[in-house]
C-alpha cells in the first residue's frame, strides 16, 4: 500500500494543502490555482515562469483530434483533414510552444497586471454599486426642476421669436424644429428615471452597466443662428444662458486606475539579486531593455548583459560619456557614438543606422533619453564658452598640451527634443545664461517633466521643467544647503525622482515636485559608490550601478496595494527577526565613569620627526607612536622628544593605520613590501610577523585586540576595489576573514583604519564615506555615513573608549565625532580644534582614559593634543 501510494501520490502546492495544477520554473516550487494566481501578482515573483503541469509531461488528451497545424490559414487541424492537404503543417505541440513564445509578453502582462487591475477594478465598482442609490436619488428632482425651468424659458423664447424680434428672414420652423427635439430629450431622460429609480433597487448590476453599454444617450447639438435680432426686456437673457450652461454632455470612458492607488512604497529596499559584469570596468549608465536584461556602458564599453552577468553584445563606436545610450519602445539600442552622432542599433543587433547627425559642432550631446509617452527623443547637449570674469564659480579649468596657460571656460547646456522621424521639435535652453551647465544624465517623469542631472566640478543639481519647457524647480540636495553632485537619474511609477549622489555615496529619493522624501541606499553594500540607475516599469525593480567596480544590485522598494501581499509581506518580516543569545552588557564602566562636555584641553607638543600624524598608537600614558604619510614611523613622549624612528614602513597612498601595539608592547606594523613586522620591546630586533602571499591583496590597516590576543588585518584589492578582514591570532595564522554582509555584498572598499570595540564589534574607517562595524561572528551591524544619516562622511583616523563609544575624525566637516555603541550619533566632540584645524589621527590611553589627537595636512600638520573627556562618576550624588 505504501508503494502504492509513492507511486501515484498526487503533488501538493508547496504553500497549501491544495493540488498541484502549475509549476514555478524560477523558484522552482509547485502551485494550486490559487496559490498561482497570488504568485504572478506579487512583485517578487512578476517575472517567475509558470506553466501547467501537464505541458511539462507533454500531455494531450486522448479524444483530442486537432493533430496538426495549418500555418497559412493559422488554425488546428487534423491529420485527415482534405483541406489543408497542400498547406505546410507543423506538429500541434511544436506550433503551440512557437505561438506560446511569441506571445509571452502578452500572456505575462495577463497575469501580471491585467488581473490584478481586474481585482481592483472590481473592488472599486462594487464600492460604487453601494453608494449609488443614494446618490442617484438626489439627481430625479434637480433634473425635473431644471427641465420644467428650461421648458418655460424656452417657451418664452418662442413666443418672443415669433412675436417681438425682427429680422431679414423667418427663421420660425428652426425653433419649432429644436422645441421637438427638446421635449423629446425630456421625454427621454424622465424614462431613464423611472427606469433607474427602482425600489429598492432592485435591478442587478450587471443589468445595469450592460444597459448604459447598449443604449446612449441623445445627444443635443446646438446650432448657431448668425442672425442679428433684439430680445424684448420681457425675457431674462442671464437665466436662460445660465440654464443652457448647466447643461453638460460627457463621452463615456474607461475607468482609469492611477499607480498610486495600486503601488506604494516599501518600508525599505529590498535586495533581489547582484550579479558581476566581465567586460566592463564600472557601471557608468544603465538601460533597462526587458527584465533580464540591461545595457550597461563604463567609459569604453557599451554592453549588453543578462542577469547571469553574461555578455551578449558590445557595441565598440562609442563616446566616453555617462548616460549615452537608451532604448525605444521597439527595444532598438539609441546611443552617441565617438563623432556625437547619434545612432540605433537595431533589435537583432545586427544593423546599426545614423538616426541624427551632428550638424552644429559647437553643441555637443552628452546624454539621451526616450520617451515612452510620446515617443520622442530628449537629448542633453552643451557647449563650451570662453569667460574672463572674477566669478570662477562655474567655470571648469584645465590645461591645453598646446597652450600650457591656464584657461577657465564656462559651461552652457540645453535639451532638445526630437520626433520619431529625427526632427527636432523642440529646445530647451532659456536665457543666455543657460539652465544647464553639463548635463550628465536625463529622464521623463509620468507627468511629462524633464528630469536633468546637471553638475560641474564639484557640485550640482537635478533641474526639472515641465513638457513645454517652463521651469519647475532644481533640487540641491538635502537639507538644501547642502552640496550635492547628480549622477545616474530615474524616476518609477509613483512619479519619484532617484538620483545617485557622489558626494554623499547615497541615492535620494524625492517626490514629483522636489521635495526629499528619503535616502533610499546609503553607501551600499557591493556597490559602496553608487552612479547609475535603470527603473523597470514591468517589475519595478531598481538596477543600481556602481562608479568603482563592475558590480550591478537589483533592488525592490516599491510593492502593490494589495490584500493578496500581506500575508506574504507578514511572514518575511517574522523570518527576518533573528534569534540571538542574550549578551551581557557591558555595564560596569558606565557605573564608574562619565562623559564632560566640552572636553578638557591638556596640553600640545610639535613633532620633529613625523611631517604629520596621520595614526597614533597607544604604548603608555606617557609614551605613543605616531606616523605620517612617508614611510616614518616615530616613538615620542609627552614633550615631543623622538625616542626610536622606524624607517621600513609603508608609504603610498593608503599608509594610515599602519601600525599598532600588542600587549607586550611590541610595535606591529606594515612595511614598505606589504610584510607585517613586529619590533621588538626593546627596539632592537625586527622580525616577520605575517608575510603577504596574495600579491592581489594589500593589507592597509592593522590593530591588535586585547580581549582576544590576536591582529585585526584591514585589506584592499586593488582591482577591484573592495576590501575584506583578516583575522589572525598571536602566531600568525589566519583564523577569519571579513568580506561580505549578511546579504553575500562586498562590505568594504579601501578600510585604512580599523579598531575593536569593547563588545567585541570590528570598527572599520572605509575610504568611502562609511564608518562599517560588525560583530565579532562578521554579521554586519550597522555603517555609519555621517550625521544626519547620508549627509556625507570623509572618516580617517578612529577609536573607542572605555565607555563603548566610537570615536572618528570626519574631513568633511573638521569634527571629531562621537557615536555609541550601535552607530548613533551623540555629539561632535571637537569641531576645527584650535592648534589642529583638520583631525587625523587618534588614539585612547585605556588607563588615564585621555585622548590624543593628531593633526593632518595644512596648519600645524605635526601637532599632537592631548583632552580629557571622560571623568569618575561621583558617588556622593548617587
Amino acid at each position: 500500500m505504501d508503494n502504492a501510494n509513492s507511486l501515484y501520490r498526487v503533488h501538493q502546492c508547496s504553500n497549501c494543502p491544495g493540488d498541484t495544477e502549475y509549476q514555478c520554473l524560477s523558484c522552482p516550487c509547485n502551485l494550486c490555482p490559487q496559490c498561482k494566481e497570488t504568485h504572478v501578482k506579487d512583485l517578487k515573483t512578476i517575472d517567475h515562469n509558470i506553466e501547467l503541469c501537464r505541458k511539462k509531461i507533454n500531455y494531450i488528451p486522448k479524444q483530442e483530434i486537432y493533430r496538426k497545424y495549418c500555418e497559412p490559414c493559422k488554425i488546428p487541424v487534423s491529420y485527415h483533414s482534405r483541406k489543408h492537404r497542400k498547406h505546410r503543417t507543423l506538429d500541434i505541440t511544436t506550433a503551440y510552444i512557437t505561438e506560446r513564445q511569441l506571445h509571452r509578453g502578452i500572456i505575462q502582462t495577463i497575469r501580471s497586471e491585467a488581473l490584478f487591475h481586474r481585482h481592483v477594478l472590481m473592488t472599486g465598482l462594487k464600492n460604487d454599486f453601494k453608494t449609488c442609490e443614494a446618490e442617484f436619488s438626489l439627481y430625479p428632482s434637480k433634473m425635473l426642476t431644471k427641465a420644467d425651468t428650461l421648458k418655460d424659458l424656452i417657451d418664452d423664447m418662442l413666443y418672443d421669436l415669433l412675436n417681438n424680434v425682427s429680422c431679414d428672414f423667418d427663421f420660425k420652423h428652426r425653433c419649432l424644429k429644436e422645441k421637438i427635439d427638446m421635449q423629446k430629450h425630456i421625454v427621454s431622460l424622465q424614462r431613464y428615471l423611472n427606469i433607474y429609480e427602482q425600489p429598492a433597487f432592485s435591478f442587478s448590476a450587471l443589468e445595469f452597466l450592460s444597459t448604459i453599454k447598449k443604449v446612449r444617450l441623445l445627444q443635443i447639438y446646438f446650432i448657431l443662428h448668425t442672425s442679428q435680432f433684439s430680445m424684448s426686456t420681457s425675457l431674462n437673457k442671464k437665466d436662460l444662458m445660465e440654464s443652457l450652461s448647466t447643461i453638460q454632455i460627457t463621452e463615456k470612458g474607461n475607468r482609469r486606475l492611477e499607480n498610486e492607488s495600486l503601488l506604494k512604497l516599501m518600508s525599505g529596499p529590498e535586495l533581489c539579486q547582484s550579479l558581476t559584469l566581465t567586460d566592463v570596468g564600472g557601471c557608468a549608465h544603465i538601460s533597462c531593455v526587458t527584465s533580464d536584461r540591461v545595457c550597461v556602458s563604463d567609459e569604453n564599453n557599451l554592453i549588453l548583459t543578462n542577469t547571469t552577468g553574461i555578455t551578449l553584445h558590445n557595441a565598440e563606436d562609442i563616446w566616453k560619456g555617462d548616460g549615452l545610450h537608451t532604448l525605444n519602445t521597439e527595444g532598438e539600442l539609441i546611443y552617441i557614438d565617438r563623432n556625437f552622432d547619434i545612432n540605433k542599433l537595431s533589435k537583432d543587433m545586427k544593423t546599426t543606422s545614423s538616426y541624427i547627425e551632428r550638424t552644429d559642432a559647437t553643441w555637443r550631446p552628452r546624454c539621451v533619453y526616450w520617451s515612452l509617452s510620446t515617443g520622442d527623443l530628449l537629448v542633453a547637449m552643451n557647449r563650451e564658452t570662453s569667460d574672463d570674469k572674477d566669478d570662477k564659480k562655474d567655470n571648469v579649468y584645465y590645461y591645453d598640451t598646446d597652450h600650457p596657460e591656464l584657461k577657465t571656460y564656462t559651461w552652457i547646456g540645453k535639451v532638445d527634443r526630437y520626433n520619431r522621424s529625427g526632427q527636432l521639435t523642440q529646445s530647451i535652453q532659456h536665457d543666455s545664461t543657460g539652465l544647464y551647465r553639463k548635463p550628465h544624465y536625463i529622464a521623463e517623469n509620468n507627468n511629462w517633466d524633464v528630469v536633468v542631472s546637471d553638475h560641474y566640478s564639484v557640485s550640482g543639481a537635478v533641474v526639472v521643467t515641465d513638457r513645454e519647457g517652463r521651469y519647475r524647480f532644481s533640487y540641491t540636495g538635502h537639507p538644501p544647503e547642502s552640496n550635492i553632485r547628480p549622477n545616474g537619474i530615474s524616476t518609477d511609477a509613483l512619479s519619484n525622482i532617484l538620483v545617485c549622489d557622489k558626494n554623499t555615496n547615497t541615492v535620494q529619493m524625492m517626490d514629483r515636485n522636489g521635495q526629499f522624501l528619503s535616502y533610499l541606499l546609503i553607501r551600499p553594500s557591493g556597490i559602496i559608490t553608487p552612479h547609475s540607475l535603470s527603473y523597470d516599469v514591468i517589475t519595478h525593480r531598481l538596477w543600481v550601478g556602481s562608479e568603482n567596480n563592475s558590480t550591478v544590485v537589483i533592488y525592490r522598494y516599491i510593492t502593490r496595494q494589495d490584500a493578496l501581499t500581506a500575508s506574504a509581506d507578514v511572514m518575511q518580516s517574522l523570518n527576518e527577526i533573528k534569534t540571538t543569545e542574550t549578551e551581557k552588557p557591558h555595564q560596569e564602566q558606565e557605573y564608574l565613569l562619565k562623559v564632560i562636555f566640552p572636553p578638557e584641553f591638556l596640553h600640545s607638543l610639535s613633532l620633529t620627526g613625523v611631517t604629520c600624524c596621520y595614526h597614533i598608537s597607544y604604548v603608555t600614558s606617557d609614551q605613543v607612536w605616531v606616523s605620517d604619510y612617508k614611510n616614518n614611523i616615530i616613538l615620542t613622549n609627552t614633550t615631543g622628544d623622538t625616542l626610536h624612528h622606524v624607517k621600513d614602513s609603508f608609504s603610498g597612498s593608503f599608509n594610515y593605520g599602519i601600525h599598532t601595539v600588542n600587549s607586550e608592547s611590541k610595535l606591529i606594523y606594515i612595511d614598505k613590501h606589504y610584510n607585517i613586522n613586529k619590533l621588538s620591546k626593546d627596539m632592537k630586533t625586527t622580525t616577520s610577523f605575517i608575510e603577504r602571499t596574495d600579491s592581489a591583496w594589500k593589507p592597509l590597516c592593522v590593530y591588535w585586540t586585547p580581549s582576544t590576543r590576536g591582529l585585526l588585518v584591514g585589506m584592499y584589492r586593488e582591482k577591484l576595489k573592495t576590501g575584506k578582514v583578516n583575522r589572525y591570532n598571536q602566531s600568525g595564522q589566519l583564523i577569519q576573514s571579513i568580506e561580505h554582509d549578511n546579504t553575500g555584498l562586498e562590505l568594504y572598499s579601501q578600510p585604512i583604519y580599523i579598531t575593536e570595540n569593547n563588545n567585541g564589534d570590528v570598527v572599520v574607517s572605509d575610504n568611502l564615506s562609511a564608518v562599517v562595524v560588525t560583530e565579532r561572528g562578521g554579521r554586519h551591524r550597522f555603517s555609519y555615513t555621517g550625521h544626519p544619516s547620508g549627509s556625507g562622511l570623509t572618516p580617517y583616523g578612529i577609536c573607542t573608549d572605555a565607555l563603548s563609544h566610537i570615536l572618528v575624525c570626519d574631513d568633511t566637516t573638521k569634527t571629531l565625532q562621537m557615536l555609541d555603541k550601535d552607530g548613533q550619533f551623540l555629539l561632535n566632540l571637537l569641531i576645527k580644534p584650535s592648534g589642529i584645524y583638520q583631525t587625523q589621527g587618534i588614539g585612547y590611553d585605556v588607563n588615564t582614559h585621555r585622548l590624543w589627537v593628531g593633526s593632518g595636512l595644512g596648519l600645524n600638520k605635526n601637532r599632537l593634543c592631548i583632552y580629557k573627556y571622560i571623568n569618575r562618576q561621583d558617588t556622593r550624588t548617587g
